[in-house]
């Protein structure tokens, strides 16, 4: 029975006439009645459930948030897909542009990306790169071999997670007479490593003749890290 329909027999059984008497209530007890009536359960059996109503409210805003959009949009909703689309291009643009974000800082990253060889070994390898003219591999193989021969003669404690800069800092306390150039150098080997640059030949030129030095020179022990020695 309609909602209408169950109101006025429900006014009339309240009133105590039949059919043909006219019914009249008051109107705040006619709400009320009509509120009783309507709360029964055999109204509300195709109610949607709390998930529907929250599911409909969410799309009704997607849809007046959207409908907004087009409305400010030149061409309306064509016009809204366009800028979409435009926006999404620079967004694809930008990401091929800047490449792969790196994941850890720079000024972090080791020395030696695995398990340290000999500095005989690491000299070795920087010759063969420069050889060939792959100054970027001969460099850093060199900044490696110089690292590595400090360590070897017990003025650098062995590190296999040392930076560049910090073998530069520690090795500069042992050879302040060098302690520039031991700078230099790390900054050379992060540029080209981290810095994706490539290196030169007379970075590794540099690099070889610091190299060559410090093998000639005596530490400053009374500036090196206790127990050192030549």
């Amino acid at each position: 029975m309609p909602a209408g329909g169950s109101v006025a027999v429900l006014a009339q059984h309240l009133a105590g006439t039949g059919d043909d008497v006219p019914v009249q209530i008051p109107r705040g007890p006619a709400r009320e009645a009509a509120e009783r009536e309507l709360s029964k359960p055999r109204y509300h059996e195709y109610d949607p459930n709390p998930l529907q109503r929250a599911l409909n409210w969410l799309w009704q805003r997607i849809d007046d948030l959207f409908s907004a959009a087009a409305g400010v949009a030149p061409g309306g909703w064509v016009g809204l897909l366009v800028v979409v689309l435009v926006v999404l291009l620079l967004i694809v643009a930008l990401r091929l542009r800047l490449g792969a974000l790196r994941r850890t800082p720079t000024t972090t990253a080791a020395l030696f990306p695995d398990r340290p060889r000999t500095a005989a070994e690491h000299r070795t390898a920087a010759e063969a790169h420069a050889a060939r003219s792959d100054w970027t591999p001969a460099a850093q193989e060199r900044m490696r071999a110089i690292v590595l021969a400090l360590e070897e003669r017990a003025l650098l404690t062995p590190a296999p997670g040392r930076t560049a800069d910090e073998a530069a800092t520690e090795a500069g306390r042992a050879f302040p007479a060098h302690a520039d150039r031991l700078r230099a150098a790390a900054r050379t080997f992060d540029g080209i490593t981290y810095g994706r640059r490539p290196g030169t030949a007379e970075e590794y030129t540099l690099l070889s003749a610091l190299d060559t030095d410090l093998s000639q020179a005596k530490p400053d022990l009374t500036t090196a890290r206790p127990g050192a020695a030549g």
